[in-house]
């Protein structure tokens, strides 16, 4: 019997609630949404006690299936000022199906101050003293709460940023082997997290204790259907565990489509000394990873561990967003100096896009040199003590722009643009400019299409499809790499889900499914005042054309308001 906890950290009481009949078929993001959207203030303050986070597995978490146990974190944002779903990998969203929670619902705020570990059990919660973890950084929270509940348990922590509620600030998850770099990064959820004082949640291993499906026989075809599938596609079988999420780096490059420069730029052959196929032979030459596992289970192994000249270990994972941001962003091409910030942002527990979004702002108003990749560890430091500066780049790109005098600041909702210029890649600028979470290319992300992404057309339909694709996909727990799979063979997904929830819904029904939660999310950001005119990308981003292709985004803004039209 799946069921609710909820946790009251003012008087640190919880109850375990049945699961209601209304949200049967709810899970991961569509769950959040839901109990964001109805029972959060659109108008509350989101660092104070009327917001609420909310975590949950999706619908085929904690099963055998490969990339299906992702953790959604749902609450009102502090950086975009609406709702918002940010999704995670590593073990937290396994750990919390098992224990048979479809969601955990976090309300209030302690009266006094200090930190929580909340301790999540399948029949209680325990609440303990965290002060002893106040100021630590990701990691070494981590390392600590492992030697106390031992090395089988989930973990989603926050870093210094987390405590200090700074919009930048993420959740951390461990993946299998106990690293905390597993985030749900967008949005500044961390900061929702630790205005509630917590640190730390530790979900207790019950064992292998995976959700009972309501018709095993079509689950298990289904099931291999999919494996077969994620076997077969080229990227799924081949680019993704090769080279991870960096293989698309040469491609963006090569549509001129990566931010160089604050954005002034969208190719520069220097590019390819941070890309995948470069790091992959860094990683081999000096004998680290280059597949690995962000939770158990995976067949694709889009993961790496990267490691120094000497073979110790620096970060898990090198990221193209992160590479995008804090690399070609910046001018730094440097793959060791970019492993120290992914290492940096991971225990500071912040989200490398919108951090490298605030250093571009900040090389922008001249605080430190293009390309000073000492200067922007040098800012990371400012970070971690809370400085007046720090502070100011810990509340993201938007808010550090405006304090620093500075125009041309690539956010959307207060967020920042993913590495994809949206000039060059305008579906995805369709996706940052009408997605109710801000610019988030984890939302609807084009890049994979085989279409001509300069051209405006067609890019709000493209958008929109890639928007109900990755709604459903949140929904029910999988990695966005599972989006191939998905389109090439949309039956499946409708079996599986048929199979786990004892349903007979079509594929159109669950793209149906998906187009409901956007528009729940949408109307909470009305709500929220959130309107259409935040349904924009900046003015610079139309008018200022990009090398070297010469576009600018083009796409009409009538167009992008009639996006769900008749949907």
């Amino acid at each position: 019997m799946e069921r609710i906890l909820r946790v009251n950290m003012t008087d640190r009481s919880y109850r375990i609630e049945p699961l209601p009949e209304a949200w049967r078929l709810l899970g991961g993001r569509a769950i959040t949404s839901r109990i964001v959207a109805t029972e959060v203030d659109p108008l509350c303050d989101p660092l104070g006690p009327n917001n609420k986070l909310v975590l949950a597995p999706g619908l085929l978490s904690g099963t055998t299936l490969s990339s299906s146990s992702r953790i959604s974190a749902g609450a009102k944002s502090p950086l975009t000022g609406g709702i918002k779903e940010s999704n995670g990998g590593g073990q937290s969203g396994l750990k919390l199906a098992q224990l048979g929670y479809r969601a955990v619902i976090i309300e209030g705020q302690p009266r006094e101050p200090g930190w929580w570990l909340l301790v999540i059990g399948p029949e209680s919660v325990r609440f303990e003293r965290a002060d002893d973890l106040a100021g630590l950084g990701q990691y070494e929270t981590a390392r600590r709460l492992f030697e106390r509940f031992g090395r089988k348990v989930g973990l989603s922590v926050i870093g210094p940023a987390g405590e200090m509620k700074m919009n930048i600030a993420g959740i951390g998850n461990t993946d299998p082997e106990g690293r905390p770099g597993r985030m749900c990064a967008r949005g500044g959820l961390g900061a929702v997290m630790g205005s509630k004082g917590l640190k730390a949640i530790v979900y207790e291993d019950v064992g292998w204790n995976p959700p009972r499906s309501l018709d095993e026989a079509v689950w298990k075809a289904a099931s291999k259907a999919y494996v077969q599938e994620l076997r077969t596609q080229p990227a799924t079988a081949e680019r993704y565990p090769k080279l991870g999420t960096l293989g698309v780096l040469e491609l963006v490059n090569k549509v001129g489509g990566l931010p160089v420069h604050n954005f002034r730029w969208g190719q520069d052959e220097r590019a390819l000394e941070i890309g995948g196929i470069r790091v992959r032979e860094i990683i081999l030459e000096r004998g680290g990873q280059t597949t690995h596992s962000c939770m158990t289970g995976c067949i694709i192994q889009c993961s790496n561990v990267f490691v120094d000249k000497e073979g110790q270990e620096v970060a898990s994972s090198m990221e193209f967003e992160t590479h995008g941001l804090l690399g070609s962003n910046l001018e730094i091409f440097d793959v060791d100096w970019i492993a120290r910030f992914t290492r940096e942002c991971n225990d500071l527990g912040v989200d490398t896009i919108e951090t490298g979004g605030a250093m571009g702002v900040a090389m922008e108003a001249g605080v430190i040199r293009w390309g000073d990749a000492e200067g922007v560890m040098r800012l990371m430091g400012e970070i971690r003590a809370g400085t007046v500066l720090g502070r100011v780049l810990g509340a993201g790109a938007g808010i550090a722009g405006k304090v620093l005098g500075v125009q041309r600041v690539p956010v959307v909702k207060n967020q920042t643009i993913s590495a994809y210029d949206p000039r060059a890649v305008k579906g995805n600028g369709v996706t940052y400019a009408t997605s109710p979470m801000g610019a988030d290319h984890t939302c609807g992300n084009t890049i994979a299409l085989p279409i001509d992404h300069l051209d405006p057309s067609d890019k709000v339909a493209v958008s929109r499809e890639m928007q109900i694709v990755a709604t459903a996909l949140d929904v029910l727990g999988f990695c966005n790499f599972a989006r191939g799979v998905m389109s090439a063979t949309p039956q499946t997904f409708a079996d599986l889900f048929n199979a786990r929830m004892g349903t007979n819904f079509t594929p159109e029904e669950i793209r149906r499914y998906a187009v409901d939660v956007i528009k729940e999310e949408i109307e909470f950001n009305r709500r929220a005042g959130l309107g259409p005119e935040t349904d924009r990308l900046p003015e610079w981003l139309r008018t200022e054309p990009l090398p070297p292709h010469g576009a600018v985004f083009d796409v009409p803004e009538e167009e992008l308001d009639r996006i769900w039209e008749g949907y």
